[in-house]
């Protein structure tokens, strides 16, 4: 096989990966939405993650032993703490929300998530580029315009919930680059997964949320086991795949490519409405990350190397996605 093959093959795989998160992480909001319909919120979180990391720990344990999760007392800590932020506050609230909220305006609200990471970064005094603050300003104002009229879709309530979820997600992503973490990022991925189902699952019971089994509907069992086997196995491992063999500045595409799927997606399988408003201020959101994206890889052609292991295991997640894309669809 010569090197044109290989490199068609290559082109091949990173188109066929990016596809698989457009449309995957896109539909995670439709599979929450229709998933809640019989399952309570955090509860549904909650099996989803548990049951998630439970198979992605036999499959790394099956593939490298107990040696993938030798971890130290203050990174297995990290990782549960960025456990906490992104899944237990962060993506459990997303699910709650969606209660009150059409998915497509959750997405386009959680967009909004490198926006946040930026002011973070100007926080720390951490000084953004010129542009990076500009594609902020638009951005925020984006989100401001869509929460002012995206009520007519949903419930005030509900708008505040999702970006309060968005905060917490990206202080997680803020910190997953500041502190130890556990070297192999499956590890990462699955201790983090198993403490935030955990978390969920306590707060869900804490404010009565009780599973009745009788009552849940073939649909929505269908929606978790989507959301388990493709929203948080192969999605992940096609994100992490495509970090390491891909441009960042492609692989970051995601992040308002998947918006657009989910409002799409809302539109065709839930009938959700969508309105002029909901557009205007989706776009004046997406052209704002686009734009603090774009500033903030300018010059970088590659994410980093995988490290070495069977297939090209991911690098550790402080070394995958610099935080002003590291919001992992998990």
């Amino acid at each position: 096989m010569g090197p044109n093959t290989a490199d068609r093959r290559t082109s091949l795989m990173v188109w066929g990966a990016l596809a698989i998160v457009y449309v995957v992480w896109g539909s995670t909001y439709l599979g929450i939405g229709i998933a809640i319909e019989s399952i309570p919120p955090m509860l549904s979180a909650a099996i989803r993650f548990i049951v998630a990391a439970t198979l992605l720990s036999g499959f790394l344990l099956v593939r490298s032993g107990p040696a993938a999760f030798r971890m130290s007392r203050r990174q297995f800590l990290g990782a549960a703490l960025v456990g906490v932020l992104l899944l237990t506050t962060g993506n459990g609230m997303l699910t709650v929300a969606e209660q009150y909220i059409s998915t497509g305006l959750a997405a386009l609200l959680v967009a909004s998530v490198p926006l946040w990471l930026v002011v973070f970064r100007f926080a720390v005094r951490d000084r953004p580029k010129t542009l990076t603050l500009a594609g902020v300003l638009v951005g925020i104002g984006g989100v401001g315009a869509l929460s002012l009229t995206g009520a007519e879709d949903g419930s005030g309530v509900g708008i505040v919930v999702v970006l309060l979820a968005s905060v917490s997600w990206a202080v997680g992503s803020f910190v997953s680059g500041r502190i130890a973490m556990p070297a192999n990022a499956l590890a990462t991925s699955a201790v983090e997964m198993i403490v935030g189902g955990a978390g969920l699952l306590v707060l869900g019971t804490g404010f009565g949320e009780r599973l009745d089994v009788s009552a849940v509907t073939t649909r929505s069992w269908l929606a978790l086991a989507y959301l388990i086997v493709a929203g948080s196995l192969i999605g992940f491992t096609a994100f992490s795949w495509l970090l390491g063999n891909a441009p960042i500045s492609l692989v970051s595409t995601y992040a308002y490519v998947n918006p657009a799927v989910a409002v799409a997606l809302g539109a065709l399988v839930l009938s959700e409405p969508i309105t002029v408003q909901v557009i205007v201020g989706g776009l004046v959101i997406l052209v704002g990350v686009a734009l603090v994206i774009s500033t903030e890889r300018k010059g970088t052609t590659r994410a980093p190397d995988a490290a070495a292991g069977d297939g090209g295991t991911p690098p550790p997640a402080r070394q995958r996605a610099e935080p002003v894309i590291e919001q992992r669809g998990v």
